[in-house]
């Protein structure tokens, strides 16, 4: 019997070190172990239907949040802050208020999403935020445009980190950053198809007596609105509600989730106490600093491309279109990477080669006063900031359990990296003169590098915690496996971070 023990037990260490993405015995909350047989048709067949009826929905989301947020960037090169009659200052606050409100809304947001229905509370904020960005486009005041982007935040937060815990309940945990990154970047190809529009829309100068920058905003908003309204009916609250999914199918897919531990001892409602167990987690709070710093570069990138490449003496009009490439890079590069990071399960080595990207990128454009390597220089810094921010968030996703915590420690890290927003409306906005933008380049590429430094110690300790874990089960026996303290969710033993 003890040979037979363990035998059972080295089989199953085995399937925990590597997680295996095959079919095969897990651990239900109840205790019990279950057999899901291998079926490669219908492994298939459900991704790909999951993939086809929510990916696309959850990705527009976050595209019409990034660009309704960030599009004040091409409004500002097409005569905002000249309409406006705002300073630099004046300019920075405006993007300041945004993220005071969206900062305060996310961990309240992310908490409410299961009460509420992701299937209602996600629609609504879109609906309202494309309400409110479409009201930029009529202010006549300063006053006005601290207002609406007040309100826009409000409505916006919570979205990303909300969207991100939204597909866990749809993916397995080794399926998530391919997922993730796939609706991320959403956000760089906002960032080209924002330069693409803005570039036509700003011809409209002086139709129904707006300037062209009002219609950017109007024309944006209006489109995210109607979206937002027909996500009412096209957007599933659970997998157990997915109308395009067979009962069969259901059962597969809550099988492979229960199978990865997304699920194992899920907590049935909302437990402050989860919220606590959640700030504890080393892990979080190695990836919350990894977050700010990734914050600070992504909305450098995001708000001041396009003044960082007029400053390269491009017209207002040539710099929306100059900023599509790197993005249009931005795009193929983190999809790639996240191909990679589902595949070799390799997160904390993506976000330390994409950091360092970054510092390439910072680098060319500190060392050089050529115009075209200081552009090129954007080819790296931008895919870099684009590919470490979704798999950050696969990651930090992947590795808290159960559900309540998970939720807390997705949105304390974007809570970080929105406070990194609020430092990115500075350091480009007012502290650091146009075009050469020097201390904000410096300020940049030490940031990126101490995002590759914290990524390589959480993966450090990652694996170390894993290596413990695994002594663990080998010197546990099956009946003291079935007593092991309900609701240790991620401290498991058998709960097998994600590197």
């Amino acid at each position: 019997m003890a040979k037979s023990v363990q035998s059972t037990d080295s089989a199953r260490d085995t399937k925990d070190a590597t997680e295996s993405s095959s079919i095969g015995s897990y651990r239900s909350p109840g205790g019990h172990y279950v057999t899901v047989g291998e079926d490669p048709a219908m492994e298939k067949k459900v991704w790909r239907k999951i993939d086809t009826y929510v990916l696309p929905i959850v990705a527009m989301f976050y595209l019409l949040s990034f660009l309704d947020r960030t599009n004040v960037g091409n409004a500002r090169v097409a005569g905002l802050q000249t309409g406006l009659k705002m300073t630099n200052k004046q300019y920075s606050i405006a993007l300041t208020v945004t993220y005071v409100p969206y900062i305060v809304a996310e961990l309240p947001s992310n908490l409410m999403l299961k009460a509420v229905g992701p299937n209602l509370m996600l629609p609504t904020m879109l609906t309202l935020w494309g309400i409110v960005s479409t009201l930029q486009g009529i202010v006549k005041s300063y006053s006005g445009l601290l207002a609406c982007r007040f309100f826009l935040g409000l409505c916006e937060g919570g979205v990303f980190p909300g969207l991100v815990l939204y597909l866990s309940y749809f993916y397995p945990r080794y399926k998530m950053n391919l997922r993730v990154s796939t609706f991320f970047s959403s956000a760089s190809v906002s960032g080209a198809f924002s330069g693409i529009l803005a570039y036509a829309i700003i011809h409209m100068e002086g139709i129904g007596n707006r300037p062209g920058w009002a219609w950017i905003f109007i024309l944006e908003g209006l489109f995210t609105v109607l979206f937002g309204l027909s996500s009412y009916f096209t957007l599933p609250r659970s997998v157990d509600t997915a109308w395009f999914l067979t009962a069969e199918e259901k059962r597969y897919v809550n099988a492979k989730l229960l199978e990865d531990n997304a699920h194992t001892d899920e907590e049935e409602s909302f437990s402050w106490k989860e919220v606590l167990e959640a700030t504890k987690l080393p892990q979080v709070w190695f990836l919350a600093i990894a977050f700010f710093l990734d914050g600070v570069v992504l909305y450098s990138l995001a708000y001041f491309s396009p003044s960082i490449i007029q400053g390269l003496g491009y017209t207002a009009a040539k710099a929306q279109l100059m900023t599509v490439p790197p993005f249009a890079v931005g795009f193929v590069v983190a999809m790639i990477s996240a191909f990679i990071s589902d595949r070799y399960r390799c997160r904390g080595l993506i976000v330390i080669v994409s950091s360092l990207f970054c510092v390439i990128g910072f680098a060319m454009f500190l060392g050089s006063r050529s115009h075209h390597i200081q552009y090129g220089s954007l080819f790296f810094s931008i895919p870099g900031t684009y590919t470490t921010a979704p798999t950050l968030s696969a990651w930090s996703s992947n590795n808290a359990a159960p559900q309540t915590r998970r939720a807390t420690a997705i949105a304390i890290g974007f809570i970080m990296t929105n406070s990194g927003g609020i430092l990115a409306t500075w350091l480009l906005g007012s502290l650091s003169p146009a075009p050469e933008y020097t201390s904000a380049t410096i300020t940049l590429l030490v940031f990126s590098l101490f995002m590759a430094i914290f990524g390589a110690i959480n993966l450090g300790y990652l694996w170390s915690q894993n290596k413990k874990k695994a002594e663990n089960r080998r010197r546990t026996t099956v009946e003291q496996e079935k007593e092991e303290k309900s609701g240790l969710g991620d401290r498991s033993a058998w709960f097998v971070y994600n590197l």
